[in-house]
């Protein structure tokens, strides 16, 4: 079958080790089930795989892709919740979760095999496109704000890199939750995007914000550390679910963070429960995900090449 694949690793220009070409289909196996995608989407997981974070050599040649909508072997229309081996289904309870690729190939091929127990049902009045930019980036950024955050509808929220897949996602979850939500882009175009999403107001990165804001929605790392912990109001909340721009900040602000009672929270994906609640949220609110293109996967690389450059606002899904 076609497939996108990692073949090797480069941490410095992770695009050299991606290859498209035939792979093994796979295989049944008890408890899995394997569907046919009809629609993939990129993460910066897909890179940072690429790159060898998380993910050694002898694992190759790997698939990518943690990200499907599809049709499960009954014919039903099925949405793949990433997280292999949350609760031990499929793969026995002594094995540690893994994101899709880590350990079992991915999403960016004909077919892929996962534990039957992370099959959801797509709600009909989703299409396969959209459905697939939920389960990573879409619900990571709604159990930063609804989990661990822990916002209410009036709070504000500031969300730093608008664009991102996950920013993208916090600032529409946090309008259609009646969340204040203000956003931070270099680009003015994204700016002026954000606040079409319904962004209350979009400023350069570090700017000062009309006032200091409950929670801080936290992707791109270094760059906006200092920045995000500045807005935040005496007590409020950081939360980090991603470092692009690195993890090493020059200036960590713990002077702040210690007087000011901040809490600093870190987030990883979502629970199946979660990503259900999300399917429903969708459907209840009308909300749905920000595609900024969609590409056959024949033309992965190009994905790919905007994904690293930053040259895209929402989310990029490849179709069969």
């Amino acid at each position: 079958m076609f497939a996108a694949y990692a073949a090797r690793i480069d941490p410095d220009q992770p695009l050299t080790g991606l290859e498209l070409g035939e792979r093994p289909a796979p295989e049944p196996r008890p408890g899995w089930s394997t569907v046919t995608v009809k629609a993939a989407s990129l993460n910066h997981h897909d890179l940072w795989t690429l790159r060898g974070v998380g993910f050694s050599e002898d694992r190759l040649p790997m698939i990518l892709g943690c990200d499907a909508a599809g049709i499960d072997e009954d014919g039903n229309e099925v949405v793949i919740h990433s997280v292999i081996g949350q609760t031990g289904h499929g793969v026995g309870p002594r094995e540690p979760r893994s994101l899709l690729t880590e350990v079992y190939q991915g999403t960016f091929a004909e077919r892929v095999s996962v534990p039957t127990w992370n099959l959801l049902p797509k709600p009909a009045g989703l299409s396969f496109e959209e459905a697939t930019c939920l389960p990573t980036a879409w619900l990571t950024a709604y159990r930063m704000l609804f989990t661990n955050a822990g916002v209410r509808p009036g709070d504000s929220v500031l969300v730093q890199g608008a664009g991102g897949g996950v920013a993208t996602a916090a600032i529409v979850l946090g309008k259609a939750a009646g969340l204040r939500v203000y956003a931070t882009s270099r680009d003015e175009a994204k700016r002026r995007r954000a606040v079409e999403l319904g962004a209350t107001d979009a400023f350069e990165p570090g700017a000062r914000l009309p006032h200091r804001v409950d929670a801080v929605m936290e992707t791109v790392g270094a760059a906006t550390w200092s920045h995000s912990i500045k807005s935040l109001r005496p007590g409020g909340t950081l939360v980090i679910s991603g470092a692009t721009s690195g993890d090493r900040p020059s200036h960590a602000e713990l002077t702040r963070v210690f007087f000011l009672e901040l809490r600093i929270v870190g987030s990883t994906m979502g629970t199946k429960d979660e990503l259900e609640d999300l399917l429903a949220f969708c459907t209840t609110t009308g909300i749905r995900p920000v595609i900024d293109d969609v590409l056959p996967l024949d033309r992965a690389r190009e994905g790919f090449e905007r994904m690293a450059a930053g040259d895209l606002f929402g989310k990029i899904v490849l179709t069969g």
